[in-house]
């Protein structure tokens, strides 16, 4: 599904990923862990276009290094930053319609409505008229990934969805990502949390100085001792 091969990203003269390569598979969830500074956000960025790329990003193999972002998002890739970047002066309903996919054939159906949203989410539904700006930056982080749910993407990239958040709003979000797999759609899951990602994910990569330094599943993670040690814990 989405392949990425020799990739290189550079901020400036700044050279951050030096050749990663790695794979999602239809339906995976696969974690992406590593220090702060290893080079895990400027890989999502790199997916979707954001930073100055060498390498090949292929999807469903399409090649999207080169692509605009709203080309790589209108192909089917949701991206939800660490930053969440709501709209502030609007409404929460307005925040997620923003997001919705518009139907450009006959015959099209969505896979997501709002309805399921306010399922999801229901403290969504209670502020559904009130400016997303006063939310909590837990809510803040539900429009958000709810938003680009709502674009019917068929592969997530998601970075630190739980960052800052209460252990019930973790809960939360862990609970939708699994949703998500159910209903067949990837995720690339960027989580500082380590104990969250390996217990929701199929697959977990070890980012370290810009390369994958470890890809398997999350037993054989929890198994491999100095990999922890080196590229993980304190």
């Amino acid at each position: 599904m989405l392949k990425i091969n020799q990739l290189h990203a550079f901020y400036g003269n700044s050279h951050v990923l030096h050749g990663v390569q790695c794979e999602v598979q239809p339906g995976e969830i696969v974690a992406l862990l590593g220090r702060n500074g290893s080079g895990r956000s400027t890989l999502a960025k790199a997916i979707m276009g954001l930073v100055d790329c060498r390498g090949s990003v292929l999807w469903r193999g399409q090649e999207m290094v080169g692509k605009k972002t709203f080309e790589i998002a209108q192909l089917g890739i949701g991206y939800v930053p660490e930053s969440r970047d709501i709209f502030p002066d609007v409404t929460v309903e307005q925040n997620l319609l923003l997001g919705q996919k518009k139907i450009r054939k006959p015959g099209l159906i969505r896979r997501w409505s709002l309805g399921d949203m306010y399922l999801m989410f229901p403290l969504l539904k209670e502020r559904q008229h009130a400016p997303a700006g006063v939310m909590s930056g837990g809510e803040q982080q539900m429009l958000t990934l709810c938003r680009t749910l709502l674009g019917d993407p068929d592969l997530i990239v998601i970075d630190e969805p739980t960052e800052g958040l209460a252990p019930k709003m973790v809960e939360a979000v862990a609970q939708f990502l699994t949703t998500l797999k159910d209903r067949g759609i990837s995720v690339l899951l960027i989580e500082q949390k380590l104990t969250i990602a390996m217990a929701i994910s199929d697959r977990c990569l070890v980012m370290g100085h810009g390369r994958i330094v470890f890809n398997g599943t999350p037993h054989a993670l929890r198994a491999d001792d100095p990999i922890r040690q080196e590229w993980l814990e304190v």
